[in-house]
């Protein structure tokens, strides 16, 4: 079944000097998201940016969904303000949430779209009894924290049951469920990451370090077609 390819920069990558513009940039060169990870010195060893910096960026997307990247630590505190800050997706890792199952609906009665992330050694047991419930699933192939690193080989695997369990929820339900990766996706593995399940791709240091935003996102969409 083919499926509808989504490349989503990540801003962690970007020039923070020129934030609004490298934001514009990757909407003219084709981005299906803007890609927004925020860390918070706690459930992950850095820091970046927050609610304000996603309000301000927001006029600079021109209507593409900004995809917010909860790496903080607790949760539920600042759903609200990224859902008024103009957040489309909202995910989060089930490993900084006391009650999943009630950030979830926090997200979604804010008036933005869940889901749910997975490090690199955490199990899909989760998807068991939140999968209904989601609109966006986000497997992380390196460890978060960091831009750059290397893309981990054992992703492939765990986005193929990933996608087993999203397309058998989506028969039953007929609900469209986005299957994401983050973490070292560039133009030569992304074809294999899609033919794994993929169809919706994070990628920061392959597209802000290009000369050619464009160029790159259309060879990055080439790739995933030939694979689907």
């Amino acid at each position: 079944m083919s499926r509808t390819c989504r490349i989503a920069p990540s801003l962690l990558s970007a020039d923070f000097a020129r934030l609004g513009e490298e934001v514009r940039s990757i909407v003219a060169a084709g981005a299906d998201l803007v890609h927004f990870d925020v860390m918070d010195n706690h459930y992950v060893p850095n820091l970046t940016v927050g609610p304000l910096v996603c309000e301000a960026i927001r006029p600079h997307a021109s209507g593409v969904p900004i995809d917010v990247h909860l790496m903080v630590e607790p949760v539920d505190r600042i759903v609200p303000d990224f859902a008024k800050a103009g957040a489309t997706f909202v995910s989060f890792h089930p490993e900084a949430s006391r009650h999943v199952d009630r950030t979830i609906a926090l997200i979604r009665e804010s008036g933005c779209r869940p889901g749910l992330v997975f490090n690199p050694s955490t199990p899909l047991d989760w998807l068991d009894w939140t999968l209904p419930k989601l609109d966006l699933v986000l497997l992380m192939a390196v460890n978060p924290g960091f831009g750059g690193q290397a893309f981990i080989p054992h992703t492939l695997a765990k986005l193929a049951e990933a996608r087993r369990r999203i397309d058998a929820e989506r028969a039953r339900s007929g609900r469209e469920i986005l299957l994401e990766v983050d973490g070292g996706v560039k133009v030569d593995n992304i074809r294999a990451i899609a033919l794994a399940g993929a169809d919706t791709f994070v990628a920061g240091s392959a597209v802000f370090g290009a000369k050619d935003y464009r160029a790159t996102i259309a060879a990055m969409r080439a790739e995933v077609a030939a694979a689907v």
